[in-house]
């Protein structure tokens, strides 16, 4: 019998709890190490916070990778992307990389039966390993924010942004919001870009996810609607689908009545289709062990 994919988890978010859920996954960041996180809208206060990640970021001597958006605002430009992320704290503790500055590569897409090519920030090829360091929350379009679209949006190129947004259809940016492809196409699309960089990254690449500040709305919206929810805590894996869906069941199983707001905007989304497109692809499993990490602080 095939083993199931673990997930880590730890349910206190302390800088001491994100380093020791890392070297619970047993795979090491070495050499050129992209740190790949949101460095969120300009007004957002759910961002990941750097107290929380800097021990981890020193420790793997990473650099902070981001790309410009698809949408105006303070993060569409390097310029302003950059100050935005000086504004919360990430050019503090580490260089930050806006990977798109400078143009894209283009990635071939397998099985992709909306996308056959995927476009992502050119400097990504400067690094050897890659820590895909996500904020799971709420999301306007998709429904949740976690590892998987922080690598298939996050590390696409603004045009590549708007790329898998229209399924394939247009790289025109800004994104023209009222003409946008069915929401599962959407899904699909995400999940075929993610395909594409798994490919190129190998064994090269790990998966933590930080399940706090859990707004219905992502830290791309500048003002996110308040939060509802109780912090529920630090979860990794080497298996991207697996963790998405361990943080999505955590939501479901947490004993908070304020859950409901984002599984309403999980639901309404039909979020979980990306984990099972994804599943199909080959990409990951929903079925996992999860083993609970004793806090150390």
């Amino acid at each position: 019998m095939e083993q199931k994919p673990t997930v880590y988890f730890c349910p206190r978010i302390t800088a001491d709890n994100l380093v020791n859920v890392y070297k619970a996954l047993g795979r090491e960041a070495t050499g050129r190490v992209a740190i790949k996180l949101s460095t969120g809208e300009a007004g957002n206060p759910n961002h990941l916070s750097v107290d929380v990640i800097k021990k981890f970021v020193h420790l793997v001597d990473g650099t902070i990778v981001e790309c410009n958006t698809a949408y105006d605002g303070r993060r569409c430009n390097v310029a302003d992307h950059l100050q935005t992320a000086a504004e919360h704290g990430f050019t503090a503790i580490a260089e930050v990389d806006i990977m798109d500055g400078e143009g894209e590569i283009e990635l071939p897409v397998r099985n992709g039966k909306h996308l056959k090519v995927n476009y992502v920030g050119k400097n990504w090829r400067n690094y050897d390993f890659t820590v895909v360091l996500s904020h799971f929350k709420g999301h306007p379009m998709g429904g949740f924010g976690g590892a998987l679209k922080n690598v298939a949006i996050g590390m696409a190129s603004a045009a590549g942004k708007a790329w898998i947004h229209t399924a394939g259809k247009s790289r025109n940016v800004p994104v023209d919001w009222e003409n946008v492809p069915p929401q599962d196409d959407f899904l699909e699309s995400m999940a075929e870009a993610c395909e594409s960089v798994f490919d190129r990254a190998g064994d090269n690449i790990l998966y933590i996810s930080v399940a706090n500040n859990l707004s219905v709305d992502c830290d791309c919206v500048a003002e996110p609607e308040v939060v509802h929810m109780e912090d529920i805590g630090i979860l990794a894996s080497l298996d991207p689908v697996a963790l998405d869906r361990a943080c999505v069941d955590m939501v479901y199983n947490s004993p908070d009545p304020g859950k409901s707001h984002l599984i309403e905007r999980m639901e309404s989304r039909n979020a979980t289709h990306i984990l099972d497109y994804a599943e199909s692809l080959g990409l990951g499993k929903q079925d996992y062990t999860l083993v609970t990490l004793e806090p150390v602080v």
